[in-house]
């Protein structure tokens, strides 16, 4: 069996691929892992035979290491978000069903490499920001196995910080991407609402919900996120999102004392200015600023009409399954009961004046500096008053998707008791990129390495991470295709698999070597949508890819099925002239495959 690193971060696992271990013996190990974990953290654990399965599928589309931006990673998914034959909890046993597809960002990460491990734990339907509420177990912090996890998405970060998974998919509603983030000394990222699509996530509160992530490092983390972004028609909430920038030297915003409030945890405050301190020694400018308007929109979320939209996610569930759910959580959905309209809107209009209030202290800062959670709990103490500690951990979290905020929570040290904090930069709408490099480098500033490897160093990201050109390619460019070392001598990224849009036909070019395909637009043609990829460059390598395409081939913006346009190859029309139509194929890489057989068999 392959050793293993402590942390299964991006950088080791890819290292140890390169020197030649395959994923079946990583595997192998991980199932160990797995298996001598945290017994709560995982619902359902995929079965040894189906992640063999998965490996053997990536190996064939994909036999070289590293060659795809997740090959081989394995990971970990909320029970809240659907894998196909995977039973789907939410935490609730009387509730689950198991899905015949996958949820849209699981599909993407599978086609990027990565390897479905299992269905973690979580607070019961997400309703939770400590791990307790589930009937699977309460998962602890992998420093202290008194205390709390974090939630909703204990099960995912625990997996993360212990070396069981490469990342792994949380969900965010007030803070549960992040807060347990904080309570495991590892990285939570939190798109902005709508990047990233929630087809196939059973909704808490579906307006605001986001589909996050948990990685070692900044840089594993938003590499996974931006695998996941994107367009998804399915998602009525998902959006064409842009890059927003930040200025480099960053004037980062703190609460005022008299709004910095930690419930009498004297360590976490300590480590809170300290934070403060490195941030001012990275460069930034630290601006206090007035914290209430965020204070009072973030306690709209359980003390307004928001409850409503828990209670919308699961009202005919509860209807006739309410003794069936975990009594914190049915006491906190039935709150609901009796609201109507006129609360809606009120809590609306309340929302509104907070946003405008808020919107006066943005103008002085360019992100927020905030302690992830004020404070920590034992296991014990939670369960005792489970909503009022509970409501503790979200002071700095609940205002976030409220705002449309993207949100970056980082390690930021630990207490003399051995018990980890974190602080978490906020930014405005798609700063997601943005944020990553000052992130990153406050994780690293703070000495207190990567879950459970408290020793080790976290990546950098650069200053610059989103400065890439998308293109789609369409036949000799493509994964294992003759062409596509043209693509990665230019250190071009795969993106991800995609379609075309229904109107485009494909054709194989004559007299072509290697062969190569045509594509053309034909508005009105109702073809299958061809199979594609989108890779990046760096500006100078677009250029210099671009300039090094022949006729009758050329760059134009191509439209994909989810409705977006990125530039890609197109053919000349008068090019086809001998050419063999083989749209029906529904792709190039079919296209070839089929005359390979075809060849094989004469």
């Amino acid at each position: 069996m392959t050793d293993l690193p402590t942390m299964l971060d991006f950088a080791a696992l890819r290292a140890l691929y390169a020197a030649g271990a395959s994923p079946r013996d990583v595997i192998d190990a991980v199932a160990a892992r797995m298996d001598a974990g945290d017994p709560a953290a995982f619902i359902n654990k995929a079965s040894k035979a189906a992640m063999l399965a998965d490996v053997e599928a990536l190996l064939a589309r994909a036999p070289n290491p590293n060659t795809l931006p997740l090959w081989g990673l394995p990971f970990a998914v909320k029970d809240n978000i659907d894998v196909a034959g995977l039973p789907t909890t939410a935490g609730c046993p009387a509730f689950a069903y198991t899905p015949t597809a996958d949820a849209e960002v699981v599909k993407r990460l599978k086609a990027a490499g990565a390897i479905v491990i299992g269905k973690t734990n979580l607070d019961q339907f997400a309703t939770g920001l400590n791990g307790t509420r589930s009937p699977y177990g309460a998962p602890r912090s992998v420093f202290d196995a008194a205390y709390v996890s974090g939630g909703s998405s204990s099960g995912s970060a625990v997996a993360v910080a212990s070396g069981i998974a490469a990342f792994a998919l949380g969900t965010d509603t007030a803070g549960s991407g992040r807060v347990p983030a904080a309570f495991n000394n590892i990285v939570g990222v939190k798109p902005s609402p709508g990047r990233v699509p929630a087809t196939g996530l059973v909704p808490a509160c579906r307006s605001i919900d986001v589909i996050t992530v948990f990685g070692a490092s900044v840089a594993d983390a938003v590499a996974v996120r931006a695998v996941m972004e994107g367009y998804d028609a399915a998602d009525a909430y998902s959006r064409h999102a842009a890059h927003i920038a930040l200025p480099a030297k960053l004037r980062l915003g703190v609460p005022a004392a008299s709004e910095r409030e930690f419930f009498g945890n004297a360590a976490y405050e300590t480590l809170y200015d300290a934070a403060i301190v490195r941030a001012a020694e990275l460069g930034a400018e630290i601006v206090e600023f007035d914290y209430v308007p965020f204070r009072k929109a973030a306690e709209l979320l359980y003390l307004g009409p928001w409850v409503a939209e828990r209670l919308a996610a699961v009202e005919t569930f509860h209807a006739a399954n309410a003794d069936a759910m975990d009594p914190t959580v049915r006491k906190i959905v039935e709150g609901a009961i009796g609201m109507t309209a006129v609360d809606a809107f009120r809590g609306q209009y309340a929302l509104e004046a907070y946003r405008q209030a808020a919107a006066a202290e943005w103008a002085k800062v360019d992100a927020l500096l905030l302690p992830t959670s004020p404070d920590i709990q034992t296991i014990d103490a939670m369960l005792a008053d489970p909503i009022a500690l509970n409501a503790r951990f979200g002071r700095y979290t609940n205002f976030a998707n409220f705002f449309g905020c993207a949100a970056i929570a980082v390690p930021a040290g630990f207490t003399p008791a051995g018990l980890p904090f974190g602080v978490t930069l906020v930014g405005p709408r798609d700063t997601d990129a943005a944020l990553a490099p000052f992130a990153a480098a406050l994780h690293a500033a703070a000495g207190c390495g990567m879950g459970i490897a408290t020793e080790a160093t976290p990546p950098v990201v650069p200053a610059t991470p989103e400065d890439r050109i998308p293109i789609v390619v369409v036949g000799a460019h493509l994964t294992g295709m003759p062409l596509n070392h043209e693509l990665t001598n230019l250190d071009a990224r795969l993106v991800r698999t995609a379609k075309t849009a229904p109107d485009y036909r494909l054709f194989a070019l004559a007299g072509t070597v290697p062969p190569k395909p045509g594509l053309v637009r034909e508005p009105g043609f109702d073809g299958p949508g061809l199979a594609v990829e989108v890779w990046s460059l760096d500006p100078a390598g677009f250029g210099r890819f671009i300039n090094g395409i022949p006729q009758p081939l050329g760059i134009g913006k191509l439209k994909l099925d989810d409705g977006s346009l990125v530039s890609g190859f197109v053919c000349e029309p008068a090019a086809l002239e001998g050419a063999i139509e083989v749209t029906s194929f529904g792709g190039w890489r079919a296209y070839v495959a089929s005359k390979a057989k075809a060849a094989a068999a004469s």
